[in-house]
């Protein structure tokens, strides 16, 4: 998606030529749920001067009740008409992204799209141009009801690149496509994917700013789109169980003024050094991001052997069992594919967080375990330990308690989203701990 230098002139030219009537500006909160203000356009100086101010106390995670009055700043890169959105008399629906600012104008702390600029200003003090991003996020589609209501139909028993008529999701999929490509995403493959009802998207990479905007946007089209066909998309890991979940795999590369800093055509894989302890950093914090990448308590019911989703802490260059992997494109196209994400992580605060654990891999220099060339799903314990792989956390608790204990990725977050996250996501776990299951009273209603 190509962002574009809009002026506040400009802006007010799109408005007027295509009949806007309301504005949204859209933020996230801290565990990612998009977050919106719609104002009629005749508050639109208001918006163009930052002087917006909305309630922070509403929103989770954010401030205390004292501390409510924030601003908005729009990003006016991110100014885009919804081709979809109209009101009964034709008016046009535009979005901003905004950054919060509080009310004594400073950047807010709890702001993830803030703080991943933070991180991204750290990166380009250590010497590097940009950080890049190209994510596949996975979705599935399910039957509405007659009342509107998600069902757990799904729309078809297709599998991999298969086509109509087993793929009943082909066209829903088309729409999204053309109606991304309207709002400006260079779309680069849609597809049916492995489980039945699973769809695929992917988009041109961009820098993490723009990667993690792209994937909130991305999340609103599918989801208007498919309502519109008579079906829910979730992004939910894991909504059926003995079938693949969703996943996010998330390719990255650092690029300086002289390109991209991971290819050296004389390095081994040609891999820069850049690289190799990029992919260090990576290894040594997979365990202590996780619970950033993959946040909720259903992710870690995507990370279990047997549906291609990485349970253990190793990389290589071909096999895709191991949680990193080494796509064969060199040259500026040379990056590193996290397999763990999953699209239920907030994009801003797990791209600081790789970001910080690949950087900090660079400052120390760290080495990668050896590249693992065999399916890890089929050797046991002691091959597992013998050749330095370690597992992910099985677990949010687990996942969140890793957390606590890197200072690193605490830091990448900011000490406000840091405790806010482990705290919330401890209560997650404890609410979902007080939960009895249906799969508790099929297994011990009668045995016990």
């Amino acid at each position: 998606m190509v962002r574009k230098a809009y002026t506040k002139d400009d802006i007010r030219r799109m408005i007027a030529e295509e009949n806007v009537e309301f504005l949204r500006l859209q933020f996230s909160d801290v565990f990612g749920t998009i977050k919106n203000v719609e104002v009629p356009v005749s508050q639109l100086e208001k918006v163009l001067d930052n002087n917006l101010m909305f309630d922070g106390s509403s929103i989770e995670g954010f401030v205390r009740i004292e501390e409510s009055d924030m601003y908005l700043y729009p990003d006016l890169s991110t100014f885009m008409i919804f081709p979809w959105a109209t009101d009964l008399h034709g008016g046009k629906v535009a979005r901003l992204i905004a950054d919060i600012y509080t009310a004594d104008r400073e950047p807010f702390a709890g702001d993830p799209r803030s703080n991943l600029k933070r991180v991204l200003q750290q990166m380009t003090e250590d010497g590097f141009k940009s950080f890049n991003i190209g994510t596949e996020p996975e979705f599935f589609l399910f039957k509405l009801d007659e009342h509107g209501n998600p069902t757990m139909n799904l729309n078809d028993k297709g599998g991999y690149f298969d086509l109509a008529p087993l793929d009943l999701g082909e066209n829903t999929r088309r729409e999204i496509v053309l109606e991304m490509e309207k709002m400006g995403f260079e779309v680069e493959a849609a597809h049916h994917e492995v489980a039945p009802g699973q769809h695929e998207v992917d988009f041109k990479y961009a820098d993490a700013l723009d990667a993690a905007d792209n994937i909130q946007t991305f999340k609103l089209i599918v989801k208007t789109i498919a309502r519109k066909h008579g079906m829910y998309a979730t992004f939910m890991p894991k909504p059926i169980s003995g079938i693949n979940g969703n996943g996010m795999h998330t390719n990255m590369s650092l690029f300086t003024e002289d390109g991209n800093a991971f290819f050296d055509e004389a390095g081994e894989l040609q891999l820069s050094k850049t690289a190799y302890n990029f992919l260090g950093g990576i290894l040594d914090h997979a365990a202590n991001f996780t619970a950033i990448t993959n946040p909720t308590v259903n992710s870690f019911k995507r990370l279990t052997p047997g549906f291609e989703a990485p349970v253990y802490v190793a990389w290589s260059g071909s096999n895709r069992s191991p949680m990193v992997r080494v796509p064969a494109s060199r040259g500026n196209s040379t990056r590193l594919e996290l397999r763990s994400v999953d699209p239920t992580a907030n994009p801003y605060l797990a791209f600081a967080a790789i970001l910080a654990a690949g950087l900090d891999g660079i400052e120390r220099e760290l080495e990668p375990t050896h590249a693992v060339d065999r399916n890890i799903y089929l050797m046991d314990e002691g091959e597992r330990k013998r050749a330095g792989i370690t597992d992910l956390p099985d677990t949010l608790l687990a996942a969140v308690n890793d957390l606590d204990e890197d200072e690193t990725i605490k830091a990448a977050l900011g000490s406000h989203m840091s405790r806010t996250f482990v705290d919330a996501k401890r209560l997650e776990y404890q609410a979902y701990r007080q939960e009895v299951s249906q799969w508790e009273l099929d297994t011990y209603l009668e045995q016990y």
